[in-house]
């Protein structure tokens, strides 16, 4: 049997870590990827696992030593690597376990590193996707790569992503080039290799006979060998001891993710005690591909996400004041509508990109037409409304303008060929939008008999969730509270909204002279992801020429 060093595999940005636990003992029988020893760092513990199959012969660490990248852990006595050398008779009088004959094993073990040739890079597994568009080559022929460089970025529907080369050298041939569609196993690029340091193994092989050959160089090549050649396909080990926050994953699972730029950092392990298993590296990729997850880089440097997703501001801490200690004090908890109404409000205004527009509707004639219309009526018992005029102005509006109603859906524009119509209702324990449904089918006396309802229903705090969904667009009237113009929030996912204020008489100038007129504040906020500044101007010029001649409704 050959004698080989297990030693430790890339642990990441650490110049040494200390021993904190062994997990195996001489005589022990251990598998390709079993834990030998837990490490642990300053801030998190790992598990060191083995990259040979065999019996323990020697423990070369103990608890409390300091191990790094290379340092060897045991000596393994290797399954299956005998039929090698029937050269085991000059070595068997060593009483060193590390004499020459294992020396033979090198030479075969290590020949197919000393080749250098052409390798081709394919891509790896990114995901559910049966074609991702080439959108940028980051290298060209002659160009020099190292090992996990990036080669190409890929990009789905909903997310991009660069794709490394598995392997160093000098690139002969690119295989695809921009607009191409690439998929699993598609060819990237041809590289020719750098050969590696085990040419002089034939001389080494050589040597074998020779019984005076130090030991360390033998066993060296007999570790380079074994250590790369499981890189492919290594079972998953079961870890036996707890881990920190450093991320609990085998070399291989490592490097599979440093192939596919994966941070493990941000994957959650559903193997035993945490442990990251390809499955998770996958599911990962899959759900960054298709938009649902982004990476802690992504969202450093991206918007908030079309649909709706958190900001990532990164903003100084609340201040924390003692306000007693300036005067008399007194706490009360904001209602459930508050609650509930400013998280929505807050993220609405940090995620939507607000342009509000300003302008003034003359209501002189329409006032005149409402007054008019609730005396024949008064019998009725319906009062007509202002807002109500305003309600069918804004589906008229929305109809000619249609990018005003509709709604973002990631990078997807929906049009809706409905038209609900919200309004803000103020009520004792906070602002509430109820929806007027179909409100292009309905008219003026049926929309203030509606408004009336949900209006009370609000009041009394018994509006239900159907009360309050749907909408499309909101009008947000402060009536004869006062004020002159406002910025009202967007009400996601609408693209606008309306506030309106006060009216006023003011003088205006008929062109002989200054009339008296009544004149109705608009503001008008859009969403400038979806609506230009021009677009917002003419929809806020149409609203208040409805308003100005409500016999325009009817065009």
């Amino acid at each position: 049997m050959a004698l080989v060093e297990v030693q430790v595999p890339d642990i990441g940005d650490f110049d040494e870590v200390g021993v904190i636990e062994v997990l195996v003992k001489v005589g022990d029988t251990v598998k390709v990827e079993q834990s030998l020893i837990t490490v642990e760092s300053d801030k998190a513990s790992m598990e060191i696992p083995s990259s040979q199959a065999g019996v323990v012969k020697e423990i070369k660490v103990a608890v409390g030593d300091k191990v790094k990248q290379g340092s060897v852990v045991v000596v393994v006595e290797a399954e299956g690597a005998a039929a090698a050398a029937p050269a085991p008779a000059a070595a068997a009088p060593a009483p060193a376990p590390g004499a020459a004959a294992p020396a033979p094993v090198a030479a075969p073990a290590a020949a197919p590193a000393a080749a250098g040739g052409s390798v081709t890079v394919v891509v790896p597994d990114i995901g559910d996707f049966d074609e991702v568009a080439v959108i940028e080559v980051l290298v060209k022929v002659g160009d020099t790569v190292k090992v996990e460089q990036s080669l190409i970025t890929v990009e789905s529907d909903k997310a991009s992503m660069e794709i490394p080369s598995s392997t160093a050298g000098v690139v002969e041939e690119l295989l695809v080039k921009l607009g191409d569609k690439v998929a699993k196993g598609t060819a990237l690029a041809r590289v020719k290799t750098v050969g590696g340091a085990a040419a002089p193994a034939p001389a080494l092989a050589a040597a074998a006979p020779a019984a005076a050959a130090p030991a360390p160089a033998a066993a060296a090549p007999v570790q380079a060998a074994v250590s790369a050649a499981p890189a492919v396909a290594l079972p998953a080990h079961q870890p036996t001891a707890p881990t920190g926050q450093l991320p609990h994953a085998s070399p291989s699972i490592r490097k599979l993710a440093r192939e596919l730029g994966v941070p493990l950092a941000e994957v959650k392990g559903s193997g035993a005690k945490g442990r990251i298993v390809e499955a998770d590296i996958q599911g990962f990729v899959k759900a960054v591909m298709a938009g649902a997850v982004q990476t802690a880089a992504q969202k450093a440097v991206a918007p908030a996400a079309a649909a709706g997703g958190g900001s990532g501001l990164n903003v100084l801490a609340w201040p924390k004041v003692d306000f007693d200690k300036f005067g008399p004090t007194e706490r009360k908890e904001l209602s459930r509508i508050k609650k509930i109404s400013g998280a929505n409000l807050h993220r609405n205004w940090v995620v939507i990109p607000h342009v509000t527009n300003h302008d003034d509707a003359d209501i002189t004639e329409l006032e005149a037409f409402r007054v008019q219309l609730n005396k024949e009526n008064e019998k009725a018992g319906i009062k007509v409304t202002m807002l109500a005029f305003m309600i069918k102005a804004a589906v008229a509006a929305l109809k000619k303008f249609p990018e005003f109603n509709s709604s973002l859906d990631g990078d997807t524009l929906v049009l809706k060929n409905y038209f609900h119509i919200g309004f803000a209702a103020d009520t004792p324990n906070g602002l509430v939008v109820p929806v007027i449904k179909d409100a292009d089918k309905k008219g003026i006396f049926q929309i203030s008999a509606e408004m009336s309802e949900l209006a009370k229903k609000a009041r009394d705090g018994k509006l239900g969730p159907a009360d309050m969904s749907g909408g499309c667009f909101s009008i947000s009237s402060l009536g004869g509270i006062g004020g002159k113009y406002f910025t009202p929030i967007i009400n996601a996912p609408e693209v606008a909204i309306m506030g309106v204020c006060k009216s006023s008489i003011e003088p205006v100038w008929d062109g002989k002279a200054f009339q008296p007129r009544l004149i109705l504040p608009l503001s008008l906020s859009w969403d400038h992801r979806v609506i230009d500044g021009a677009a917002a101007a003419r929809f806020n010029v149409y609203f208040a020429s409805l308003l100005a001649d409500f016999r325009r409704i009817a065009l």
